[in-house]
């Protein structure tokens, strides 16, 4: 059976989230399945709450994809990648 969920959000964060959404070719409801799935999967939220603002969680990510470009293993290409994989 199909319900539908209605909810109040602030028109801003929507169209923010709406934009966000569609540059990684998701609509609205369909990101809103893949969250609802998450929670049931995770029995919780499927990601930790956080007060840290948008800068510092970016420049934590920055951070960890830097450190990871110099120390982890660079593959010439896909083959040589499976191979690696495979050991």
């Amino acid at each position: 059976m199909i319900t539908a969920i209605s909810i109040r959000i602030d028109s801003k964060l929507k169209n923010k989230a709406g934009k966000t959404l569609s540059a990684i070719g998701l609509d609205m409801s369909s990101a809103v399945k893949i969250f609802l799935n998450q929670v049931v999967t995770e029995k919780g939220l499927p990601f930790t709450p956080s007060v840290r603002s948008a800068s510092e969680i970016r420049a934590e990510w920055d951070k960890s994809i830097n450190e990871a470009l110099k120390s982890g293993k660079k593959y010439k290409n896909s083959d040589d990648l499976i191979k690696d994989l495979m050991k």
